[in-house]
This record gives structure tokens, sequence and C-alpha cells, in this order.
């Protein structure tokens, strides 16, 4: 269920060395900073729409447009025919695929996005992997740090995995869905083709393929004549 290969087309990235000999797919989080620094070979053939700041050890590729007011950290390396969209805060260490949308008031860290990934609209992605044609609604949130002390855990099939990592948001398997303002919260594991509702407050593991339905009743009443 957790294998790299469980939740994600490695053939839609160029950075599946990242996975290697990984049982686990969120072990991949812990090596992206030192993958980075090895392999950053800093050029730009975007093209930018206004002003936008862009850090010293970033890559980005062909055809990808970059808007106004976009802040890039670094390191990062980021894809061809991207769109990385006003105002968005691209932190240290992330990887963005080929064809990605990055939009208004997104912030990643520290993630992994294969290709034709859309996070699209104020959304936080921290110490996160998402897959291929993976989607993010509106307003989603990664959450990536618990509340308490201690690693992030796992819970499944009745056993609670120590993932070793105290930071550590969500791995999102290929096309799933999130919907809007639904919060993931830390070691959220969303299998492949899954559809979360919106306005979820998810924790744990959602298998291939299965739906979260948000169920909160709601109430209709009569408004008062004046």
């Amino acid at each position: 269920m957790f294998a790299p290969d469980a939740l994600f087309d490695l053939s839609q990235t160029e950075h599946a060395e990242v996975f290697a000999g990984c049982r686990h797919a969120w072990e991949a989080l812990a090596r992206l900073a030192d993958y980075l620094r090895d392999r950053v070979q800093p050029v730009l053939k975007n093209r930018c729409e206004g002003v936008a700041y862009i850090g010293d050890r970033v890559f980005i590729g062909e055809g990808t447009l970059v808007e106004d007011g976009a802040m890039i950290k670094g390191p990062a390396i980021i894809g061809r025919n991207c769109q990385i969209r006003h105002n968005a805060y691209i932190r240290e260490n992330v990887i963005i695929g080929d064809g990605c949308v990055v939009g208004n008031s997104c912030e990643l860290k520290n993630a992994l996005l294969f290709n034709h990934c859309e996070v699209p609209h104020f959304n936080y992605v921290g110490d996160s992997i998402l897959g291929y044609k993976a989607h993010l609604g509106a307003g989603v949130i990664l959450s990536n740090l618990k509340l308490v002390p201690g690693n992030v855990t796992v819970a499944w099939e009745g056993q609670v995995l120590d993932t070793g990592l105290r930071k550590f948001g969500a791995l999102i398997g290929d096309r799933a869905q999130i919907g809007c303002n639904s919060v993931l919260n830390p070691g959220s594991i969303i299998g492949r083709d899954s559809v979360i509702y919106p306005c979820t407050n998810w924790r744990g593991v959602l298998p291939a393929g299965a739906l979260a339905k948000n169920k909160a009743p709601q109430e209709i009443v009569l408004r008062e004549k004046r």
C-alpha cells in the first residue's frame, strides 16, 4: 500500500531516483534536500509576466510561465510547460514535474509533484508528494506538523508505523482529487483514483478508488417574517 509504485507511476517524473530503495514512499521526503543539492543546475528557460523573485539554485524548464509576484526561493527544479501563477510561494527543496499548475497564493515546501499535477488556488503543500494528475481543490491544506511532540505515524491494518519524520503532510496517489477547503492531517495517504469530498477533515489512509464523503447534517428553517 505504501510502496512508491503502489501510489505513483514512476515513469511520470524525471526524478524517480529519489525513491530508489524506499520501502515506503514517505522515505523520499527526507532525501529531497540532498537530491536537489547534488543535481540542481541553475538554468532559467521560462518566461515571466511581470516581476518574480527566483533564487540562485533554481532550474525552470522550457515553456513554463512564471507570473508577477511569484517567489521561488530554491533549491528547486520546475519542469516544462508549467504555470507558476501570481503570488505563488515556492520554498526550499521542491520538485515540480512537467505540465503542473501552482496557483495564486499557494505555498510549497519540501515537496515533489509528479507530471500534470494541479495545486491551483490557496493551497498549502508541506512535506508531501502528489502523484500524476493529482488535483487539489481551492483552499486544500496538507497539514504537516503534529500539535503534540513526536514523529508522524501512520495507522494501517492494526499497526502504527513510525515514519521517522517530525514533519510529513500527505502522499496523494495518481489522479486522486481532494475537494475544496478540505484539510488532510499529518500522515494522510490517499490511494490512486480516490476522491475526498469538499470541506472534509481527513485523517489516515484512504484506499485506491475510494470516496470519502462529508455527510455533515444541514438544517433548513424558515426565516421569521418581519
